[in-house]
């Protein structure tokens, strides 16, 4: 019998075995739009749009990495080394699904470590009933949707009781001004993430494709307690929540850039903004120099007459522990695989 102190055992380079349905587990699967060696391949001489290596990491984080990531015979360094702090971070939300539904969340890549190529099809579409997209994919890396890709999340969309969770990460810098550029970088505040970091080109590509009227934008600072420290509670439009995403849930957990989820059209009736964050206002955004005191954090676009399951969208962060999870959080978890 193996010590409950002791991690379980971990597996790579197996072959997924599709999961049965059963009534009352739902089965929740995970796709990460990157091509993990694109990202880990980034020339780090190179400022923008790529993710930090790990001596960056360590570097500004100290020491919170080092009893983890000094040691370069234990543990990755360079770029690599911080997209697996992203595989570490998201082992808890997994043990959390797993215990909840009975069943394992795998976690499949588009491109993987060892270069397989696994586009979003019956593969991955045909025993999942949650569909995570984490659109971690910086878009210098030129991950696009293809039409089949498309046409078979219609077909996985067209079964009673789906769920699609769109998760593109923020687009900071998008401007060509660089003074606009430094405000951005000045509002969020985090030192790894350069003048400009656009992400998500795969998930932008799947939205255009099923006709999802929303980009992400911009990589906003959320408001928190200036004494506590806590997050400022969400703005929840409860009277919208009909599934009860948000029952027992005030907020989501710390992230210094969050995306906004902008509407592009001004037919709304079928999509839902149940969830709003307010935003740090002592530091100057374009965003909040318009006018606005908070971004759209989550959105339910229900079935429909064409579509039979759900489409939300929140941020893959919601569901990293590399930023915290209090008990607000998990209750939005269990929501959502409840």
């Amino acid at each position: 019998m193996m010590s409950p102190t002791k991690p379980a055992p971990r597996t790579y380079n197996q072959t997924h075995v599709p999961r049965k349905f059963t009534s009352g587990q739902r089965r929740v699967s995970i796709y990460i739009s990157w091509s993990y060696p694109a990202e880990a391949n980034r020339e780090i001489n190179e400022l923008d749009n790529r993710y930090s290596t790990m001596s960056e990491v360590r570097r500004v984080a100290w020491p919170k990495f080092e009893s983890l990531a000094a040691n370069p015979i234990l543990f990755q360094q360079g770029i690599a080394g911080s997209l697996e702090l992203f595989f570490r971070a998201w082992i808890p939300f997994q043990q959390f699904v797993e215990e909840t539904t009975g069943l394992a969340v795998p976690v499949f890549q588009r491109i993987d470590h060892a270069g397989y190529h696994l586009p979003l099809d019956e593969r991955v579409l045909e025993d999942v009933d949650t569909l995570m997209v984490f659109g971690l994919d910086h878009v210098v890396t030129r991950q696009k949707a293809t039409s089949e890709e498309i046409e078979a999340v219609r077909r996985f969309l067209s079964r009673e009781g789906t769920c699609l969770i769109l998760g593109p990460h923020h687009d900071v810098g998008h401007s060509d001004d660089e003074n606009i550029r430094e405000m951005e970088h000045r509002h969020h505040g985090d030192a790894l993430v350069p003048r400009q970091q656009s992400f998500g080109g795969y998930t932008q590509s799947l939205m255009q494709g099923l006709e999802i009227p929303i980009e992400n934008r911009y990589g906003l600072r959320p408001a928190r307690n200036k004494t506590t420290k806590e997050m400022v509670p969400l703005s929840i439009a409860h009277d919208l929540d009909k599934r009860g995403f948000f029952t027992g849930v005030t907020t989501f957990n710390y992230h210094m850039h969050m995306p906004h989820y902008a509407l592009t059209t001004e037919n709304t009736k079928s999509i839902h903004v149940l969830a709003k964050q307010p935003i740090d206002m002592s530091r100057p955004h374009p965003f909040t120099e318009a006018g606005n005191k908070e971004f759209n954090a989550f959105i339910w676009l229900p079935a429909n007459g064409t579509r039979a399951g759900d489409v939300l969208m929140v941020d893959s962060t919601i569901f990293s522990t590399l930023f915290g999870a209090d008990e607000s959080l998990k209750r939005f978890w269990l929501n959502l695989v409840k």
